[in-house]
C-alpha cells in the first residue's frame, strides 16, 4: 500500500472565546531559499498554508516558542480539506 500524501492547516482558537472570536490559521513564512523562518496567523481560512504534517508540527512549536500571547490560544493541525 502506498502512503496517502496528507495536507494539512493550523489553527488557533482563543481559550475563553465568545461567540465573536473567530479561529485564526497559520501562514508560514519562507525565505526565498524554501527555508521556514516563522508563521503568521491570519482570519482568512483559504490564505493558510497547507503543509505536511511534519511543517505544521514545526509551525505549532515555532509559534508556543516565540508568540508572546500563544498561551492564550489553544493551537491544533486540522485536515486540509
Amino acid at each position: 500500500m502506498t502512503e496517502l500524501d496528507q495536507r494539512y492547516i493550523v489553527q488557533q482558537c482563543k481559550m475563553n472565546a465568545g461567540e465573536k472570536d473567530a479561529p485564526v490559521y497559520a501562514k508560514a513564512m519562507r525565505s526565498k531559499e524554501g527555508v521556514f523562518e516563522g508563521v503568521s496567523f491570519i482570519r482568512n481560512r483559504e490564505k493558510a498554508s497547507v503543509m505536511t504534517l511534519a511543517e505544521a508540527q514545526e509551525a505549532v512549536a515555532w509559534a508556543k516558542k516565540k508568540k508572546p500571547l500563544a498561551g492564550l490560544y489553544e493551537t491544533s493541525i486540522i485536515p486540509a480539506v
